[in-house]
């Protein structure tokens, strides 16, 4: 499949007979550098008697069209030979040259159909050396939802405490180390986005007897403190911060996604749009969203963000119903986080 890459900086139109950049091959996930380059996988797969394996291969393309791979997945050698695994993001650090993949890693049984899923890192670097943690046999560490801290070397995450997914616990690790320290310690969250080149995290928190509301926080790992910014009425999914950090996104329900100013938490509106998968353009005033199921195809349509204003507290929140802008359905695939599934060995 052709994949359409839609780079825009501000004022930009997409024209689709002429993409800014084309990728021919399956992309499960990409990412921007600062500097135009774009890291991305590419699924392959890899057969025994038994199983049929997903393992991507990792490219990176620079911003005058030459690629070169970084990782070939069928070399790749893991503890258990009989894994599977899908790059769902990756997150480019603050200097530009070293690579965060988010993966989900199946496991198989090698006398049976049973698998074993986990959320997992990688860390590699742009001239393609992978990074291993100190004491660690395997290129994979246990981490959900990772990203960057300011100084280049530290990682973020979450680990799942409550499963399947429910609460999690956060942690830093400075990756030459290979240490984890958990931050927050005692606290339990749902989900975290982590703003880019700085040591805040923007999380909503949930008791871990699951009583109350949730919360949206802001969180600075560096000096271990937190500032409580709104109760939610609800929580569902797919929390993320705009490209200039001053709006967060989410889910309340299965319908309205909420748009919330993080300096004045009192401002805020809600647009009702349908669960789905979605991005914040560069300009911050609209959303691409992927109206399907996660890993699956489907038509690519454009939201205006409506604007946001302060409400009291207490009072009801109105509900805009923006109109769809043009279709884009032959763009097929938008990464974003994933709900587990992809990259589950199969039986041959």
């Amino acid at each position: 499949m052709a994949f359409l890459v839609p780079s825009l900086a501000h004022g930009q139109t997409i024209n689709l007979e002429k993409p800014l950049q084309s990728i021919n091959d399956d992309v499960t996930a990409f990412a921007f550098a600062s500097d135009g380059r774009i890291v991305y996988s590419v699924g392959q797969t890899v057969k025994t008697k038994k199983f049929v394996f997903q393992r991507d291969d990792i490219w990176i393309q620079e911003s005058g069209g030459k690629r070169r791979r970084l990782l070939e997945g069928n070399k790749l050698a893991y503890s258990n030979p009989l894994f599977s695994y899908s790059v769902e993001a990756f997150h480019w650090a603050p200097d530009g040259h070293t690579i965060l993949a988010d993966v989900y890693l199946t496991l198989a049984s090698d006398d049976s159909a049973n698998t074993t899923d986990s959320r997992v890192a990688l860390i590699i670097e742009d001239s393609g050396k992978i990074i291993k943690l100190p004491d660690s046999k395997d290129i994979f560490f246990e981490a959900s939802d990772p990203g960057w801290l300011s100084d280049n070397s530290t990682v973020a995450y979450l680990t799942e405490i409550i499963k399947p997914h429910v609460l999690f616990s956060m942690f830093s690790m400075r990756y030459s180390e290979g240490r984890p320290r958990k931050a927050f310690e005692g606290r339990t969250f749902l989900d975290a986005a982590w703003l880019p080149r700085t040591n805040i995290a923007i999380a909503i928190e949930r008791d871990k007897n699951l009583d109350g509301p949730p919360r949206l926080q802001r969180l600075d790992l560096a000096m271990d403190n937190d500032k409580e910014l709104a109760t939610l009425d609800g929580y569902t999914q797919g929390l993320s911060v705009s490209p200039s950090g001053n709006l967060a996104a989410y889910y309340i329900d299965n319908e309205v996604l909420e748009i919330r100013d993080l300096a004045s938490p009192n401002r805020v509106a809600r647009i009702r749009i349908g669960l789905g998968v979605y991005q914040w353009m560069p300009d911050g005033n609209r959303i691409l969203l992927k109206r399907s199921l996660e890993k699956k195809s489907g038509d690519l349509v454009w939201f205006d963000l409506p604007p946001l204003a302060a409400v009291a507290a207490g009072k009801e929140i109105p509900v805009a119903q923006p109109t769809p802008q043009p279709d884009l359905s032959r763009f097929w695939h938008l990464p974003r986080r994933p709900i587990p599934g992809p990259g589950r060995p199969r039986q041959t």
